[in-house]
């Protein structure tokens, strides 16, 4: 009996021992439990978000992407999911499961260490806010006190909210809401019974079972939480077959349910959040509104994509981005493929693809778990480098790394990335609202924001700034000057000579100043420049918000040889559509904090209100005037498409054709496109701003105005119409200027003039002005901040 009985009370004594002493470092480590106010007072690390006007959101910025939701709105599938998952018992154990805990302390007996835990999910809440999640017993003490506490102070349904909105479930997502939207683009609401049981087998381990970077693995892991749902009584074994049979479609740049991209507006909506708030701006659940419209925006996108693969077809195919070795890798060696394209980025729907086999008529591809045969049409493109003949260098071969992309029910194509940039801008006329901005082709291929970062020359798109000008100085659309040959030798340039010239090289003599700007003639635009004096016309540009400095007072203004941004364009526009009121963009619209407070909201000055008016009305109307003649029968023709009598705007293409532009409005909505190479280049002979940029800005038009009707800029007092001699045409002046005597219009040749472009001879070189600048000064326009109230 005593061999009995001796071991048996030693045992008894060390478990009196080891109670004893659980009891005491308990004892002494409730008191130094954190307090848990992190927990009654929850306030999570929201991101900042930036939503378009109507509420679609355009970006979020910080470490946690988070969207914080109630208990009662969490679908009930998704909570029993998320329980059969992590915690069966949670709402019958106080906090700690003894069952569970004696059911892991057996596994790891059984298998010699310490790999299975038994945490609940009130313990789950307890590691996440207060601990770190190193493996050991003082730890987990620790976690045991703590939940104990935590059930003391909250209901299973207040602990629950806070495990659903806190927890980490990969790809950035914080929360089950926000995980919602990560993988499959939806809210809670919306999920299905296989999508709930994939986002609640996350917790365990977000990276292993993350859908989107192995689906293998999550779908196992999604087929254990519909077992053990049916084991909880929560389904049965019909709905698990038919949930576990159901194929998901997860979030990928592919599959994107809200293809609009944002990403230049929310990067400049980040700025101005971090230049007003620093980096509090990250976490405290800040909401920028922006003035940008979704419809707009989509619009915007899709014309710049178009215009830009539209080029680049032009242009031709350069070949593969690169080349990998392929040898002993086997074509289903998925895992091998994968980490051979993990170098190359997706851009949007142009996906890197490995080219398994190649030849003239079809090319298989492996493209991230997926093999995909492109033939016929889808070959078109690249068709130059499938021949044999091609050089090794460029040639389409096994190994090679391509661009396709998805066309739907055409299928797929080869492209390749542009190299080319593109950009647009869209603003309301009367406010300086942006309804739409696209900085360049991808913003992951390029951050560089081209409407309000690059400084291009404008070309002939600045002319009408300098025929406004001469409008103040007493010329008028009927005022004649001669489109002959200029030739200034080095003595007058006090440089090297220069003999600027026009597109077609062609000189038609005596015109008009509105065939002129209709026509884009250069040496009509340098004459006039000539006679208003370049350091007028300096000064008066500054009216409609350019900077002085960069438009050096030389004959090459008339050029456009300057430097403007988009952003500067559509403004400057804005005052002809308008009717002379001087407008400045913007982008943000209010900024909400995280209680819902409006603490900065922009009123803007409105054109006809209280806008300052900036130059006079009379002038505006005949520069629309001008210009809508641009588009009905100059270098604008394409705009005609849109089938509107009240679009006017001008062209510019800019010597050797490096830089594209087309700027145009309606009396509410102004529009510039543009393209060219970050590193100036040639765009390629006859890619003018008619035809390079042009497009772009018709395929965006085409939607912003769909259903908006056509809108005339009232004819102000002041002007006198008189009939031009010669032509029969009618013509209107300032009435103070009326001539003594009337006036005749050149008889200019039918067919003479086709609508053509004129680019810029825009070389920046020193003109000495051939009179000195006697003016009177422009009025000085008071520019103030844009009000903003907080």
């Amino acid at each position: 009996m005593r061999w009995v009985f001796y071991p048996v009370a030693a045992l008894i004594v060390l478990v009196v021992l080891g109670v004893a002493t659980l009891g005491a470092m308990s004892a002494l480590a409730w008191p130094n439990l954190p307090s848990l106010r992190a927990l009654t007072d929850y306030r999570p690390k929201i991101p900042l978000r930036v939503y378009t006007a109507d509420g679609h959101i355009l970006g979020e910025f910080g470490e946690e992407r988070r969207a914080v939701v109630r208990i009662d709105a969490v679908p009930m599938q998704l909570k029993q999911a998320i329980l059969a998952a992590e915690d069966e018992r949670f709402y019958e154990h106080p906090g700690i499961d003894v069952i569970g805990i004696a059911r892991a302390a057996l596994a790891n007996v059984v298998s010699g260490g310490r790999g299975q835990g038994a945490s609940t999910i009130t313990m789950q809440v307890a590691r996440n806010f207060f601990l770190s999640r190193e493996k050991t017993y003082n730890r987990k003490l620790y976690e045991i006190l703590l939940a104990l506490k935590i059930e003391r102070s909250l209901t299973k349904d207040q602990i629950l909210e806070l495990y659903i909105n806190q927890i980490y479930l990969g790809q950035r997502a914080y929360g089950f809401s926000t995980a919602s939207r990560t993988y499959f683009g939806k809210s809670l609401q919306e999920l299905t019974l296989p999508e709930s049981a994939m986002l609640a087998g996350l917790p365990k381990a977000p990276s292993a079972y993350n859908p989107i970077a192995n689906l293998r693995r999550a779908t196992l892991r999604q087929q254990y939480v519909l077992r053990r749902m049916v084991e909880a009584g929560h389904i049965d074994n019909e709905t698990y077959e038919k949930a576990r049979d159901t194929p998901l479609q997860i979030t990928t740049a592919r599959s994107t349910t809200n293809p609009m991209r944002g990403d230049y507006v929310a990067e400049m909506a980040r700025q101005i959040a971090v230049e007003q708030f620093g980096d509090e701006a990250y976490h405290a659940g800040i909401r920028i509104i922006t003035t940008v419209m979704h419809e707009d925006q989509l619009a915007a996108q899709r014309a710049v994509r178009q215009g830009v693969l539209d080029y680049d077809r032009r242009r031709g195919y350069r070949g593969p981005e690169g080349f990998v070795d392929l040898t002993g890798i086997a074509a289903d060696d998925e895992e091998r493929l994968d980490e051979l394209l993990s170098e190359f980025e997706e851009y949007d729907d142009l996906l890197p693809a490995l080219v398994l086999e190649a030849s003239p008529k079809r090319v298989r591809v492996y493209h991230h778990g997926e093999t995909i045969t492109i033939s016929g049409n889808g070959l078109r493109f690249a068709a130059p480098m499938l021949n044999q003949r091609a050089p090794q260098s460029r040639r389409i071969r096994a190994g090679a790394v391509v661009r396709i992309r998805d066309n739907g029910e055409k299928g797929w194509e080869i492209l390749q990335v542009p190299e080319v940039q593109a950009a647009l801008v869209s603003l309301d006329a009367n406010t300086g609202a942006v309804r739409a901005l696209i900085g360049g082709f991808d913003f992951d291929h390029s951050k560089f924001n081209h409407v309000t970062q690059a400084l291009r020359q404008p070309g002939s798109s600045f002319k009408p700034f300098i025929y406004s000008a001469a409008l103040e100085r007493g010329f008028s659309p009927s005022s004649v000057e001669d489109d002959a040959p200029l030739f200034f030798p080095a003595g007058v340039t006090g440089s090297k000579a220069w003999e600027p010239r026009n597109y077609d090289g062609k000189y038609n003599g005596p015109m008009t100043l509105r065939d002129g700007l209709v026509r884009s003639k250069n040496m009509i635009s340098i004459r006039l420049l000539q006679s208003i004096t370049p350091h007028y016309a300096q000064d008066y540009i500054t009216r409609f918000g350019f900077d002085a400095q960069r438009h050096p007072p030389y004959l090459t203004m008339a050029l456009g040889a300057g430097s403007v941004t988009p952003w500067e364009m559509a403004g400057a526009y804005a005052v002809f559509a308008n009717g002379g009121y001087r407008i400045d963009p913007y982008i943000v619209k209010e900024i909400i904090d995280g209680d819902g407070r409006v603490v900065a909201k922009v009123d803007p000055p409105v054109a006809g209100e209280s806008a300052p008016r900036v130059i006079d009305p009379r002038n505006a109307w005949l520069m629309n005037s001008m210009l809508q003649d641009v588009i009905r029968r100059g270098t604008g023709t394409r705009a005609l498409a849109l089938k509107r009598g009240d679009l006017a705007g001008k062209t510019g293409t800019t010597n050797d054709y490096v830089d594209a532009w087309f700027t145009g409005y309606n009396p509410d909505l102004v529009a510039v496109s543009w393209m060219g190479y970050d590193q100036p280049r040639n765009l390629g002979r006859g890619e003018t701003g008619g035809s390079a940029a042009l497009p772009i800005w018709v395929n965006y038009m085409r939607t912003a105005l769909k259903g908006v009707p056509e809108k005339a800029l009232a004819r102000p007092d002041g002007l006198l119409a008189i009939q031009l001699q010669g032509s029969g045409r009618e013509e209107y002046i300032y009435r103070e200027n009326l001539p003594s005597q009337p006036l005749e219009v050149p008889t200019l040749p039918v067919g003479l003039f086709p609508p053509t472009e004129a680019p810029d001879e825009a070389v920046p070189v020193p003109l000495a002005s051939p009179v000195e600048p006697i003016y009177a000064p422009a009025p000085v326009v008071e520019r103030t901040p844009t009000p903003v109230k907080r």
